[in-house]
């Protein structure tokens, strides 16, 4: 069976690659990620109802000996759409290509990833949603036909050929589903969300990487740690990596729930999994604008990020967790930021919020 190849990129640039619990790679990070990926479905670890849909489609492709039809993963950052690329290739038995939206910057690129494919090869894009629209235009044809539309030549001479290319299956990964185009999410037969991992899952997780990484842990260590990973498997092991280290450091090497507390403190990731920097925008929208909305550019100046960054990154957790909320006129503290900061609520903040929490 062919092990899924993937080329080496950074999914993101800036202050959030050096986040302790920021959502993307970082170089030093990248190898030992892919060590900890599972690599058939039995061994993927939560989003039981994507695992059992797929399990079923992956059967009967292979029965049939046919390519998986095209498949669209979405959801946050980290919660493992490269990981089940690469499984969704194990299970079929075919070499898995990689690539990302922002690579392919022409038609060409994309014409010589293509026709280097094998018979019911994967290939797996990442951030599908930033790819541009003249390389759409030749994607699509490939997607439904299995043919590349090529142009030769210029101007009144200009002639076009069509090329066959082997049959593959085109994965994508998005994090902003929105920002695909409609053409584009059509030709994709199979779209799965994944969705934030519960506690218990994470735990598993975390029991299974401390395993392949030789790290001592107890059941209440790991459960420490999976509580505070944002309920996204990357983030969790990146936590425990980091309580490794100080558990090293510090302790025997053993990690116990009273370590994995003590070491992720000593890190500024508070019992939820905030870190300083979302404890700075809660700060900001709560002291500095005195609750009032906030508009996204304002907000990003104010706590020194990119409003990309800021709307990718931080917000979706914030938001799960329901400290700030989005209301027409921008970025908006909610009573539970309030309490979780352990500040009094504003008279004028609650009006129009209490009943939603």
């Amino acid at each position: 069976m062919t092990e899924p190849v993937s080329s080496e990129w950074t999914a993101g640039e800036g202050d959030a690659d050096e986040r302790l619990v920021s959502a993307r790679y970082t170089t030093d990070d990248l190898e030992i990620d892919r060590s900890l990926r599972p690599k058939r479905i039995s061994e993927y670890l939560g989003q039981a109802k994507v695992k059992e849909s797929l399990s079923v489609l992956i059967e009967a492709a292979s029965g049939r000996n046919e390519p998986l039809d095209h498949v669209l993963l979405s959801g946050p950052p980290g919660l493992g759409k490269t990981t089940l690329a690469g499984v969704i290739a194990n299970e079929l038995g075919v070499t898995m290509r990689t690539t990302s939206g922002p690579a392919i910057e022409r038609p060409g690129d994309l014409a010589a990833i293509l026709t280097n494919l094998e018979e019911r090869d994967v290939l797996f894009i990442d951030e599908i949603h930033r790819l541009n629209h003249s390389v759409e235009e030749v994607l699509y044809p490939a997607m439904e036909d299995f043919v590349l539309d090529v142009v030769i030549g210029k101007g009144p001479a200009a002639r076009s050929l069509r090329l066959d290319i082997p049959r593959f299956t085109l994965v994508g990964a998005t994090t902003r589903t929105g920002l695909l185009t409609g053409p584009l999410r059509d030709r994709f037969g199979m779209s799965f969300r994944l969705d934030y991992y519960a506690t218990e899952d994470l735990e598993a997780i975390v029991r299974r990487s401390a395993g392949i990484l030789g790290v001592q842990i107890d059941e209440a260590g790991a459960a420490e740690i999976a509580r505070r990973g944002r309920g996204t498997p990357r983030l969790a092991n990146r936590l425990l990596k980091r309580v490794r280290d100080y558990a090293q450091v510090r302790h025997s090497g053993h990690v116990t729930e009273d370590i994995a507390a003590e070491a992720l403190a000593f890190f500024e990731v508070d019992h939820l999994g905030l870190d300083k920097m979302d404890v700075r925008i809660l700060e900001t929208l709560t002291t500095k604008f005195s609750g009032k909305p906030v508009g996204l550019g304002t907000l990003a100046a104010s706590v020194g990020e990119e409003p990309d960054t800021l709307e990718d990154v931080y917000e979706p957790f914030l938001l799960q967790l329901g400290f700030i909320m989005r209301t027409p006129k921008g970025r908006q503290a909610t009573p539970r930021a309030y309490e979780h900061l352990g500040l009094k609520l504003p008279g004028g903040a609650a009006e129009g919020q209490g009943g939603l929490f």
